[in-house]
């Protein structure tokens, strides 16, 4: 199948889209003039900002997107928590990302005193205090353990900065445990509503970390298309078993395909 015979086409943000609060020129034109064209769709595992920071920063690039296209770990974590009757939580998170839980799930609830689980987003005003508080409360081991996202690092013009997978081998060293569960990309429950929408051959991941990108296409049984415009570099594919369905060097260059 031709790239233009697809429907739905759901991005990564930092890597793919932009780098940091730099726009990525190419990706940024491909969608803006193809955004009739596809059902566009965008995903981040970055829980450190709330999906309507998202929009704003899309919408100054030229990019005409809604809160209804954007994508997290937020609702699939609320719909664990809901699911499990686990509504006390001690939230390793900055403000932005609790604000929006919250949003999602009023009836919840942050004290470590009662804590059911132990959440850890990308906590960007992460202090000593929040770490050993939660390490303390994982010592209770009828206490759940769940993170938003496995990322090791997230990417930054200057270059990569520590995320959650990071702070995961933290508290293993610490406490000796694991997250039960870890929400995002690759997990394809990130994926769920489109999947109830289109059709498996219409759908289309464009991402740059093999890791969760490529990882999370394969697992929900869609194409992916690799971009060299964040993590990923062309060499990395040579230890790939199964390699993307198209590779650019950004999305821009995915043009040439629908001309």
């Amino acid at each position: 199948m031709s790239f233009s015979k697809k429907k739905c086409i759901v991005l990564d943000m930092d890597g793919t889209v932009y780098l940091g609060n730099h726009p990525i020129v190419g990706a940024v034109r491909f969608i803006t003039n193809y955004w009739k064209n596809f059902d566009f769709y965008f995903l981040s595992n970055n829980t450190s900002k709330s999906l309507t920071t998202y929009v704003d920063k899309l919408n100054n690039m030229g990019i005409p997107a809604t809160l209804d296209v954007l994508l997290s770990p937020a609702r699939p974590l609320v719909n664990f928590l809901r699911k499990t009757h686990c509504t006390n939580i001690y939230l390793v998170a900055n403000r932005d990302f609790s604000r929006e839980l919250h949003e999602y799930m009023p009836e919840l609830r942050e004290t470590a005193e009662e804590a059911e689980a132990v959440v850890l987003a990308y906590d960007t005003e992460l202090t000593y205090e929040k770490l050993a508080r939660s390490a303390l409360i994982l010592q209770r081991k009828e206490v759940r353990f769940l993170a938003t996202h496995p990322d090791l690092v997230c990417p930054s013009p200057e270059g990569p900065l520590p995320d959650v997978g990071s702070m995961l081998a933290l508290y293993e060293t610490a406490t000796g445990r694991r997250p039960e569960h870890i929400f995002g990309k690759p997990d394809p429950m990130v994926l769920a509503p489109l999947l109830e929408r289109y059709d498996k051959k219409d759908m289309v991941m464009v991402g740059d970390r093999l890791s969760t990108d490529k990882k999370l296409a394969e697992n929900a049984g869609i194409d992916f298309v690799l971009v060299l415009s964040g993590e990923a570099r062309l060499e990395d594919l040579a230890s790939e078993e199964r390699k993307p369905w198209r590779v650019f060097e950004d999305l821009g260059k995915a043009e040439a395909e629908l001309v």
